[in-house]
């Protein structure tokens, strides 16, 4: 389908006339930018564009440890805070140029739409005072003639966003897309597993509505060319890719380009937003939390109604990218293992937090373990792959049907389940979600500490140690950690226990017993070689 021709908006009064190319014009010395979310799926590649772009960076994240093992980690400041506190927000702006918002409250609870407002004034304000040139945003786009009282909670606390910004003083670029396409997006990811793992599909009746998609590489040069706007600029930018089709057609258009059978979708009227996203939480890694924000904005039919953005950030050959063009590049990049970022990278609302109490007699109330140690007959680096291995395609090394029902039960009380596997088939870094844990520490080749955001009644971690014991020689330890929140908590701990020994057990019996054979097959390369 063509792409829709741009709807010019009339000029704001003070505002200069621009033309193509007319941003090549000004200043192009290095800016001093903010990027607040750069843990999450956005942030996390905006940040290698901007210092590729050759500016200078802080990130202002909630737990700056998550950025430790990223590769452009020594190339940016990181300061430790959060958009709703004054204090951190203030100075983490000083002295910066231009400031990247790219947070949310969603589905933080009720009052999400709330959070995000009084963050974006507060933000908006300490802009001014820092004397801040510019704030980049971006947003949701919304359907044409809707108002923004009729919009789901998600677009209108969006747009509501992004009129605090426009309202500030500090001039804005305020950017709207539709549905994101790349490797690890939410949207992507709900796409993927509808289509493949469903040759049938029921479907809601919003799989006919108009949506106009975007390449997260599009969405990102946009962001990084939004911060060199003229001074005068302060509007929105609605962006998107050049393809118009409905739900329908990006479901059968992925399975063309996947190489899958055609598929058959027929849709009802009586999928409600709520039922839809149960739906979705079921066949996807997308929890339903997440999944029915989304599923409401494919309410309304969210088409550009001008492509204003090109005045100031030209599209080049082949830009904006096509709908196929980037299926196939994120599906390529699933395939070689470069997904840099997931939309699972940001933490998972009301999920624990707390770092692992270490002190045996840790005052802050009882702690349940469970400790399991093995030598094993291999090399510690034998081992530590296989730790490191752990999880995703490669599964728990012990009693799968356990695993799965544990996943499955996390699910139907609205956690985040074992689907959404790891970013990465051989490596990990801090902040990595894994099935249902997260990784909070990693020493690479001797420890990994995870801890759990499945709906648990307290605070759980999984720790596995590697010991090197000798040539060829090595120790592994295990630990599960148990932080029991009320009487609940300690009737959780004890009516599970009775298991451990075959869940855990086996964990360490398993994993010992898969090092020992990696080590002997390494060892008949090496005297097939010789």
């Amino acid at each position: 389908m063509p792409y829709r021709r741009p709807v010019h908006r009339k000029q704001r009064k003070g505002e200069r006339p621009v033309v193509p190319g007319d941003a090549t014009q000004h200043d192009r010395a290095p800016l001093r930018c903010l990027v607040t979310g750069a843990t999450g799926y956005i942030g996390g590649r905006l940040v290698p564009e901007l210092l590729e772009a050759g500016h200078q960076l802080r990130c202002l994240a909630r737990s700056p440890e998550k950025l430790r093992d990223q590769p452009w980690a020594g190339q940016v400041e990181v300061m430790r805070g959060d958009v709703t506190d004054a204090a951190s927000v203030a100075q983490a702006l000083r002295g910066i140029d231009v400031a990247y918002y790219l947070v949310h409250a969603l589905g933080t609870g009720a009052g999400f739409e709330e959070t995000d407002r009084k963050a974006a004034r507060l933000f908006a304000d300490a802009a001014a005072d820092a004397g801040v040139r510019r704030i980049v945003y971006l947003g949701g786009l919304t359907p044409t003639g809707v108002p923004v009282r009729e919009l789901s909670p998600h677009l209108r606390s969006r747009a509501e966003v992004g009129q605090i910004f426009l309202d500030a003083p500090v001039p804005a670029t305020v950017l709207r897309a539709a549905v994101v396409i790349g490797s690890g997006s939410a949207s992507f990811e709900m796409l993927r597993y509808l289509t493949e793992r469903l040759p049938v599909m029921v479907t809601p009746s919003w799989v006919g509505t108009r949506i106009q998609p975007i390449a997260i590489r599009d969405v990102l040069r946009y962001l990084v060319g939004g911060a060199r706007m003229p001074e005068e600029v302060n509007r929105t930018f609605d962006i998107a890719g050049p393809d118009i089709m409905s739900y329908r057609d990006m479901m059968e258009r992925y399975a063309r380009v996947a190489g899958l059978p055609h598929r058959l979708i027929l849709s009802v009227p009586m999928l409600s937003p709520r039922l839809s996203s149960h739906w979705i939480g079921l066949i996807t890694p997308v929890p339903a939390a997440i999944a029915r924000p989304l599923a409401e904005s494919l309410r309304h039919e969210v088409v550009c109604g001008e492509h204003d953005i090109a005045r100031y950030v030209p599209d080049g050959p082949g830009t904006p990218l096509g709908f196929d063009e980037a299926l196939a590049l994120a599906l390529r990049r699933i395939r070689d293992a470069e997904v840099v970022t997931r939309w699972s990278n940001a933490s998972v609302p009301g999920a624990p937090s707390d770092p692992l109490p270490t002190d045996p007699d840790w005052a802050g109330g009882s702690l349940y373990t469970d400790v399991r140690g093995r030598d094993v007959e291999a090399s510690a680096d034998a081992l530590w792959r296989v730790v490191e291995g752990i999880g995703g395609e490669n599964g728990w090394y012990s009693f799968p049907a356990a695993w799965a029902l544990r996943g499955w039960f996390d699910r139907a009380v609205g956690g985040v389940g074992l689907r959404r596997g790891r970013r990465d088939a051989h490596r990990l870094i801090v902040g990595d979600s894994l099935d249902f844990w997260r990784v909070e520490e990693i020493e690479r080749g001797r420890l990994l500490r995870l801890r759990a955001e499945m709906r648990l009644p307290g605070l759980a971690w999984l720790e596995m140690s590697v010991e090197e014991k000798g040539p060829g020689r090595s120790h592994y330890c295990q630990r599960a950690v148990f932080h029991p929140r009320g009487l609940l908590g300690h009737a959780y701990w004890w009516s599970v226990s009775p298991f451990h020994a075959i869940v855990f057990g086996g964990m360490a019996r398993n994993m010992a017993k898969a090092a020992e054979a990696e080590a002997g097959r390494s060892s008949q390369v090496r005297g097939a070689e010789v």
